[in-house]
């Protein structure tokens, strides 16, 4: 296994700055194969950290993951998300018993609230905290919080535990740099990108193209070396771009090793322009 990037988690546990996601994975028969080679070439590249969820697929990307890391276990770092209608006491014990059985594991290494709904956030923490007293989960997390919720959660009893908020986050959407990222790293909490090539929309994006070009770089590892470089005001960054084909996975593990200089990081800015005030968080 290949040696990557890592970044540090509030409880001090190294984690690879570049993971991979599988949201729209495991639903096709015909491409079981495929996407199981990709996720286990990731792993070989130490694309360590692998992040899945009870809604992708009804439990059918959990299912892949556990296929995908079956006898490897401890190279991956799986994290996992509950959705907020299961989000009670019983009800989070329960998703996270099925999401155990179905990733064929006995434990989920950090456990994330997939977007808050209407259960108070402090039962969800109580319940999450339950969960890694047993041994269920190592840690635990959020996801699609924005700063005034950060804040509500960041108050409470076992708040302080959370080890990062799961964002919406790549060089189309950037409002979350007005206010909540500089927040995050406050408090040391690296923020964890899903959709960082915006579901390869950004692909296409004449800008991108253009300095990928200028710059011996595909777009996909122009917008991943973005967002993996550290940048003032802004916490350490995981970015979780999907991929489905292991030649994918290679290009996108390539990211990790460019290190993009003050003046490429300037002209994406020009093309990418960063917020000039407040925005509510997106979502997809």
């Amino acid at each position: 296994m290949n040696r990557m990037n890592t970044v540090l988690l509030p409880c001090g546990e190294a984690v690879s700055a570049l993971g991979m996601g599988t949201w729209c994975m495991g639903e096709s028969p015909a491409l079981r194969a495929q996407e199981l080679a990709a996720l286990q070439r990731g792993l070989d590249l130490g694309c360590t950290l692998i992040d899945t969820a009870e809604m992708y697929g009804d439990g059918l990307a959990e299912s892949l993951v556990g296929e995908a890391v079956r006898g490897r276990r401890d190279d991956a770092f799986i994290v996992s998300k509950v959705y907020p209608h299961n989000a009670t006491a019983r009800g989070t014990a329960a998703a996270c018993e099925r999401s155990l059985r179905r990733l064929g594991t006995d434990r989920i290494d950090l456990y994330l609230l997939h977007w808050r709904g209407n259960v108070p956030l402090a039962e969800t923490l109580a319940a999450l905290q339950s969960l890694r007293q047993a041994g269920k989960i190592r840690q635990f997390g959020v996801s699609n919080l924005d700063l005034a919720d950060m804040r509500e959660l960041w108050a409470l009893p076992g708040g302080r535990d959370v080890q990062t908020d799961q964002l919406l986050y790549n060089l189309g959407r950037r409002g979350i740099e007005w206010d909540l990222l500089p927040w995050m790293a406050g408090q040391r909490m690296p923020v964890m990108a899903y959709s960082p090539i915006e579901q390869a929309r950004l692909l296409e994006a004449p800008a991108l193209v253009a300095f990928g070009r200028r710059h011996g770089m595909t777009p996909a590892q122009a917008a991943l070396a973005w967002l993996l470089a550290p940048a003032d005001g802004r916490p350490d960054v995981i970015a979780i771009p999907k991929a489905s084909h292991a030649a994918r996975v290679e290009e996108n593990a390539a990211a990790a090793g460019i290190m993009l200089t003050a003046a490429q990081r300037a002209e994406l800015d020009a093309a990418f322009a960063p917020p000039r005030g407040p925005s509510p968080l997106e979502m997809l």
